[in-house]
């Protein structure tokens, strides 16, 4: 009875709902955590600072949240007025009261037993919208719950999942619309964006990041390839208010491997693609990956930052590539401003002066195996960068290791893995991961905080001075985002597949990080 009582006096203390203004206007409220990157701009950066660089070393366990399941965990939370929003592969949403943890409601969805996935069964968070949480289910559908109870409000199937459509991204809210895209990227979809209408669950757009009949773009695909040549869209975008435009980062074309049967740059995959949030029309895009046979997608989120480039001012967006590559574009019209490898890489010799890697004769997948770095993993994943606006550094989760790829056959069938090929390490290399700080005109690293292995865990700066990462085996830890020095270190023994982000209630700020199968959640040991 107690605990009841505790959730419905929760449940009751938040009467607010979040209109797109809200969202707009973020920065305003860091205690809020309202999209999946803390707001539009992909920054992943808090203006808290209550936990800095003189007292990070207090930060103790406040509470953990189980998830009871066996699935990654890679959910970034969000944070309304003290009330917390996450999901738990596959099919679960939950509210917890973000002081004690304590479960709200919980929403689990139904899902087929004949799934097609190629690679676990994750779901990366939710979008809030009104009084509405949105949810991408790993079968392809977008739900709508009640913010309050969990109940449900529509549940749109966005493709059929048979085909080997499937949907691990989480939505992001524009004005009165929900904008999600299909993962399944391994199976020779025809990747997409969409876009909702958040009251009723009615499509209201779509963007097909492979061009067909008509689209100027067409031709960048051989014969009938562009049918199923993937490009799927498994990371959350960014929105810039504006200009209303939104740009999201594109997968792998298939088969992944086997570039024979698909001959041609392949557009928009590996791109990031800008478009108007109204109606779904192109901007722009920039490939960064012509003819990807690597499989090196470009689902980064793409970092939004207004600043200045060779002393004038500019609107940019930046990107730590796949590829290995570090890029910075004109947010305008997508033209190529700088690039530089950020990692080592064997197959390109740089990039020209539009920014298309001029690549290295030989480094193909073969039937043998070609030794190329970066290896599938890629110099990054899609595991969260962040910018520091006091810094003005860009800062990514870096990887080292190269790997063999091989060529395989290539023959498409409807929900069947459409990969043509694989990729083995470097058996004899011992690979290494650090923590890169780069600055964003130039490239140039300003300084590097090393990890024994490759880094796939996403990174939080904030105000305090802090950046917050993790290595996926090992610690959780606090570095000095000026210079790199390690400052606090957390000891766990479970994987971590998520990335950091914070909030604060009652005055209090506490920093969250999913790590095993549960959420952890820290604040500041008293004096």
């Amino acid at each position: 009875m107690r605990l009841l009582v505790m959730i419905l006096a929760a449940s009751a203390a938040w009467a607010q709902n979040v209109p797109f203004s809200r969202i707009v206007e973020a920065h305003k409220e860091p205690h809020n955590w309202l999209t999946y990157s803390g707001n539009y701009n992909g920054q992943r950066h808090s203006a808290l600072d209550q936990i800095n660089v003189s007292n990070v070393k207090r930060l103790k366990v406040a509470w953990v949240h189980h998830t009871g399941t066996t699935e990654s965990h890679e959910t970034t939370p969000l944070v309304v007025d003290g009330v917390m929003f996450l999901t738990e592969g596959p099919n679960i949403v939950k509210s917890l009261d973000t002081r004690t943890g304590n479960l709200l409601w919980r929403y689990e969805k139904k899902i087929p037993q004949d799934l097609r996935l190629c690679c676990g069964r994750p779901n990366r968070g939710v979008a809030i919208l009104g009084d509405t949480i949105y949810y991408g289910s790993i079968d392809a559908h977008l739900i709508a719950l009640d913010a309050k109870t969990g109940r449900i409000k529509w549940d749109v199937e966005m493709a059929d999942y048979k085909l080997g459509y499937s949907s691990t991204v989480a939505p992001l809210a524009v004005k009165d619309k929900i904008l999600i895209g299909a993962a399944g990227g391994e199976f020779g979809i025809r990747g997409f964006l969409d876009a909702y209408d958040a009251r009723t669950g009615k499509r209201v757009w779509r963007f097909h990041t492979i061009p067909g009949p008509g689209d100027p773009e067409f031709g960048t695909w051989e014969g009938d390839s562009w049918k199923t040549g993937s490009a799927a869209i498994w990371t959350t975008g960014s929105y810039d208010p504006t200009t209303n435009t939104t740009i999201w980062g594109t997968g792998n074309p298939g088969p992944d491997w086997n570039g024979d049967v698909r001959l041609g740059d392949n557009l928009y995959s590996c791109s990031f693609v800008a478009l108007d949030a109204d109606t779904g029309k192109k901007k722009w895009h920039f490939q960064f990956t012509p003819h990807d046979t690597h499989d090196w997608d470009a689902t980064q989120v793409p970092v939004l930052i207004d600043g200045t480039f060779r002393g004038a001012a500019k609107k940019m967006v930046a990107t730590a590539n796949r590829n290995a590559f570090f890029y910075v574009l004109d947010r305008d019209n997508g033209k190529f401003l700088a690039g530089k490898p950020f990692v080592k890489q064997t197959w390109a010799k740089g990039l020209d002066d539009s920014g298309r890697p001029m690549v290295n004769p030989g480094t193909e997948p073969t039937e043998e195996g070609n030794l190329v770095w970066p290896s599938l993993a890629g110099g990054t994943n899609w595991a969260s960068p962040s910018y520091g606006p006091q810094t003005k550094v860009f800062y990514v989760p870096a990887r080292e290791q190269g790997a063999f790829y091989y060529k395989g056959e290539a023959e498409y069938k409807p929900g069947v893995i459409f990969n043509g090929g694989g990729q083995r390490v470097k058996p004899d290399e011992e690979p290494y991961g650090a923590i890169r700080a780069l600055e964003p005109e130039t490239g140039n690293l300003k300084w590097e905080f090393k990890t024994q292995i490759p880094l796939n865990v996403g990174i939080l700066t904030t105000a305090g001075g802090l950046l917050f990462s993790g290595i996926g085996q090992g610690d959780f830890f606090a570095l000095d985002a000026a210079t790199g020095e390690l400052l606090w270190r957390f000891k766990t023994n479970g994987p971590m597949n998520s990335g950091p982000m914070t909030y604060a209630v009652d005055g209090k700020q506490y920093v969250a990080m999913p790590i095993g199968r549960s959420l952890y959640v820290f604040d500041l040991m008293e004096n």
